[in-house]
């Protein structure tokens, strides 16, 4: 029985065969495919992972005075050193370079800044000028709960700080200001103020590294300058905060 020109003309439209209710060979359903679907790109995340690790292994020499202000160091030997390719290695130095710990010796390596008294009392004075206000800001608006909060950091400092090992207090040491600082709400500040942070706990050239003794000195201020905030003691935490950043 012929199709009437109407149900024909439908047929045609949904690629229908004439006189059948399913797609003509070769014709496809709405909604499929016809193309070869191109491939889903693999995600490069080992070598970035990798780069990553060999930056925080080599951000902990260096507070840990293993790299030598002065001395030169290439890609290959750190490399095999951490039992990776040179590629990765190059590229943490090279994030190093842009913080200003290591800079680059042509044909060589990387060489390790050699910094200063001076330098370090300049760090000090532009984290104090950042840290303070914020700090006295949060010690008059802020609960006592909120203090308690980070009395745990606090005291991993302190636990850190009687290791002897100067790039675990020092991860300890930033990971307490930067949850003070945290509580202002300001992102940016955080991020600046722990790279500043960081920068100060490089070891100077051809200065004794801080001890034992000096490191639990140092934890030892969070935990009084806890009990200041927590009391709203102002001046107490002025003090405090005086004492943290100049080191006496």
């Amino acid at each position: 029985m012929p199709e009437q020109p109407g149900v024909a003309d439908a047929n045609r439209a949904r690629g229908l065969a004439p006189g059948a209710g399913h797609p003509a060979r070769g014709d496809t359903v709405r909604g499929e495919h016809t193309h070869s679907e191109p491939p889903i790109p693999r995600p490069v995340l080992q070598r970035a992972s990798v780069r990553g690790q060999i930056l925080d292994a080599l951000r902990a020499a260096l507070a840990a005075g293993e790299l030598t202000p002065g001395e030169v160091y290439s890609g290959p030997a750190l490399g095999e050193r951490f039992g990776v390719s040179a590629t990765p290695v190059r590229e943490a130095m090279q994030q190093l370079v842009v913080e200003g710990a290591v800079e680059v010796v042509p044909n060589r390596g990387f060489r390790v800044v050699e910094r200063g008294a001076r330098e370090l009392a300049e760090l000090a004075e532009i984290r104090a000028l950042i840290e303070t206000p914020v700090v006295l800001r949060l010690a008059r608006t802020l609960p006592a709960e909120r203090w308690a909060e980070l009395r745990p950091l606090a005291e991993e400092t302190a636990r850190a700080a009687a290791s002897g090992c100067r790039a675990t207090y020092g991860e300890a040491d930033r990971a307490f200001h930067r949850a003070v600082l945290a509580l202002a709400g300001n992102q940016q500040l955080v991020r600046i103020a722990d790279d500043l942070h960081r920068r100060s706990q490089w070891p100077l050239g051809g200065e004794p590294a801080r001890c034992r003794a000096e490191l639990m000195a140092d934890a030892a201020v969070h935990l009084a300058l806890l009990d200041a905030l927590t009391a709203q003691d102002s001046g107490a935490v002025q003090a405090l905060l005086q004492k943290h950043f100049s080191g006496v």
